[in-house]
């Protein structure tokens, strides 16, 4: 069968697309041409690469000429994005489309875990909303018209290899750097709200399986995520003891952590992480999707913060 994956050469295509070539699917990576997978695969010798940018006008019609089977899009953070390819490939031969969607599709949490699929309030920004609202019309499109549409939710994507959320709940490097140095670190009010890790890895094997139950999977929204979370004590505590140091954990109101931190955008991006705590009920993957967790969030973590070591970050 012919596979496109729209943004292929990410954090999820780097497994996804060969997990596809290795199973026997034709594979064509739609791609700017701006990054390389993160891993190495023979797998990708047999891939088809085409050059596109989603902003140009004629991105759906080129699409829709490949006339593929089944179109992975991994790229698509726009409402009116998900309406031209879904509009596009109704007139094609497409018998699944798979769209990327977030955890930051849900507000705030009232119970946790959070159960696969629902709806929780607002979502807290403008990328929140605009997955959410292309979720609602996929799953309408599929309930109405028989649109081959399924959802994903990643959680916060992470792996060896590129950046990933730490202690502070944001992208800075610097907790890392202060408790590698046995220094004591400062977390946001009681460091009890958590963080999502789950491996590249897994969340592309949530998509492989939907594609291979694809009769379980139509119209559905999944979760790609581990099963559990990390508050940001517990991620602190581990990282000390990752680097062989004694805790050195001390806690600021928001307010005045967000003085410490020091930078207004990272702190902005703390909020939306924290904010949501979020942690994901996995039980309806694995029991329509075959799906097992390859990693945990902590072995995750620990490839990651390595992978940084290795790369001469920390």
């Amino acid at each position: 069968m012919k596979v496109i994956v729209i943004g292929g050469s990410g954090h999820i295509g780097t497994y996804l697309v060969p997990m596809l070539v290795n199973n026997g699917y034709e594979v064509t990576n739609i791609t700017r041409g701006q990054h390389k997978p993160y891993e190495d695969n023979s797998g990708w010798d047999k891939v088809k690469s085409i050059v596109l940018d989603r902003k140009s006008e004629d991105f759906e019609k080129n699409i829709a000429e490949q006339n593929a089977d089944i179109v992975i899009d991994l790229i698509n953070f726009n409402i009116n994005d998900t309406v031209n390819i879904a509009e596009a490939l109704k007139k094609t031969n497409c018998k699944h489309y798979l769209y990327c969607s977030s955890c930051w599709a849900r507000g705030l949490a009232d119970c946790l875990p959070f159960k696969s699929g629902e709806e929780t309030g607002t979502p807290l920004c403008a990328y929140g909303k605009d997955k959410l609202a292309s979720e609602r019309y996929l799953c309408e499109q599929y309930k109405q018209n028989g649109f081959p549409a399924t959802c994903i939710r990643p959680g916060q994507i992470s792996g060896a290899g590129w950046d990933i959320i730490s202690p502070w709940g944001n992208l800075s490097k610097e907790p890392f750097k202060r408790i590698a140095k046995g220094e004591e670190i400062y977390l946001p009010n009681f460091g009890m709200e958590t963080i999502h890790h789950v491996h590249a890895y897994d969340v592309a094997q949530v998509f492989y399986n939907a594609v291979t139950y694809r009769e379980n999977a139509l119209g559905e929204v999944f979760e790609a995520a581990c099963g559990a979370s990390v508050t940001l004590y517990g991620y602190a505590k581990l990282m000390y003891e990752f680097f062989g140091k004694e805790p050195e954990i001390k806690f600021l109101s928001w307010d005045k952590w967000c003085e410490y931190e020091g930078n207004a955008e990272e702190c902005e991006h703390t909020y939306l992480h924290i904010a949501r705590s979020g942690c994901y009920d996995i039980e309806k993957e694995k029991q329509l999707l075959n799906y097992k967790p390859k990693y945990t969030n902590i072995e995750t973590i620990k490839l990651a913060v390595q992978s940084y070591i290795d790369r001469g970050l920390i």
